[in-house]
């Protein structure tokens, strides 16, 4: 059942951590069957409430699944592993395409807005029981929302999207419950549902963002939550549609009770209309980073929600981080004021990119899709042969199996730095590790 590894403790919390060591060791792998709950407790010599609670611990995390009278098993993907280990390693001398990172050369420079703010903050330090949001970061952050048609709300700032995510999901939800994601979708998310001890619910998504019938579905089947992404979407580039907008805010409208998760972090870097879908249910907030556009080092998004949603929030940052450094906000506020960063020039930037070798790729035949943003997504019928002949060939691309749950194979190539004359190289390369030997390609 177990091989050679012993599961050893004597109180829950031990027994639990020597499965969950295992697990990121690799002594234990996914599909591995654990012993009956009885077994392994007169095994090590404890009650089976003590085995009871550790199992009950393991699911929490995303580390194992139970299934009834089949017992319990390491999670296909557990928590513990995450997706990192299905990444590609690029050696020396290959061109890196999977990192998924903006351009250098599109960031704006960080060292005037950090000595203007260090300076005030030596004049003023901010000192405990200070106000978490920056003042004119709010005023400049609602004027931003307002625009693009976000419902009013009240504002607060947490440490990236992923952070608001992870806040927004613990204030509403309980261990067990589903969430309906997006699949493809981000993989930190993929990793992060499951890390809670919640249930990952797939719906499917093209070219315009979420499926409506495949939402459907996941709400009709019980999830409790939504997390969406409105532009600019990885690994797919998708971004919701004026038409997709109404066809997932009626479906939603059914669902009332949903939490409801919208990332828009693509502003700045994209030039498609945000079609807000927030504000149709009872729960909600909307998350916009910086990391795109200023640098994945800031770590910094404003989020805006329901007043239920958005107070529980707060209130669980001030008993862990506090507040999100008011020198970052106040960098952003002073990058914001004087324009660090042309949004129109970026995101045209990364469109040409994009545009380039979509059309290269469909040249030779290959479908690829890449409506937003920085990554082009291309189906595979054979992901490790394809990512693997590409490497050979010098070019390193991110697998598909890091994104994905039901969709069928692809890769994700970012095109941030991707130059003009390589693309028509790399997307000949494309072309054969799709069809190896073959004299066309088909899609």
């Amino acid at each position: 059942m177990l091989g050679e590894y012993r599961i050893e403790g004597r109180g829950a919390a031990e027994i639990a951590a020597s499965v969950e060591r295992a697990v990121g060791s690799g002594e234990l792998e996914s599909g591995q069957l654990l012993p009956p709950l009885r077994e392994l407790a007169t095994r090590l010599g404890v009650n089976p409430n003590t085995v009871a609670a550790a199992y009950r611990t393991l699911r929490e995390r995303g580390v194992i699944e139970t299934a009834g009278r089949r017992g319990s098993r390491i999670r296909s993907k557990p928590a513990t592993t995450g997706r990192d280990g299905i990444r590609v390693d690029v050696p020396a001398g290959v061109r890196d395409l999977s990192s998924g990172n903006p351009d250098p050369a599109l960031l704006p420079a960080l060292a005037p807005a950090l000595a203007a703010v260090a300076a005030e903050g030596d004049r003023a330090p901010v000192l405990y029981g200070a106000e978490p949001v920056e003042p004119e970061l709010e005023r400049l952050a609602r004027a931003g929302l307002a625009a693009d048609g976000v419902p009013v709300g009240p504002v607060t700032v947490t440490s990236g999207s992923l952070d608001a995510v992870e806040r927004v999901l613990l204030a509403h939800l309980r261990p067990g419950d589903p969430v309906a994601v997006e699949d493809p979708g981000w993989a930190r998310i993929l990793d992060l549902v499951p890390a809670l001890g919640l249930r990952t619910v797939p719906v499917p998504v093209d070219d315009e963002g979420p499926r409506p019938d495949g939402l459907r579905g996941a709400l009709e089947s019980g999830a409790r939550a939504l997390i969406v992404t409105a532009r600019a979407h990885n690994p797919t580039g998708a971004a919701v549609s004026a038409p997709r907008a109404r066809e997932l805010r009626a479906v939603l409208r059914a669902h009332p009770h949903t939490v409801l998760i919208e990332d828009d972090h693509g502003h700045g870097i994209v030039d498609l209309p945000l079609h807000p879908l927030v504000g149709v249910t009872r729960h909600w907030a909307f998350l916009r980073s910086v990391a795109k556009a200023y640098g994945p080092d800031l770590r910094l998004a404003v989020m805006t929600g329901d007043e239920v949603t958005v107070d529980r929030v707060r209130g669980r940052q001030r008993l862990g981080p506090g507040w999100v450094s008011r020198l970052l906000q106040r960098t952003v506020v002073r990058m914001w004021a004087d324009g660090a960063v042309d949004g129109q020039a970026v995101a045209a930037a990364y469109r040409a990119r994009r545009d380039l070798l979509v059309d290269a790729l469909a040249d030779h035949g290959v479908e690829a899709h890449g409506r937003s943003g920085m990554n082009v997504w291309v189906p595979v019928p054979d992901e490790t042969g394809a990512v693997s002949r590409l490497l050979h060939a010098g070019w390193g691309v991110s697998p598909g199996a890091c994104y994905r749950m039901a969709t069928p194979p692809g890769i994700r190539i970012t095109v941030s730095t991707l130059t003009p004359e390589e693309t028509g190289r790399l997307a000949a390369a494309v072309a054969a590790a799709v069809r190896p030997g073959s004299g066309r390609v088909l899609a």
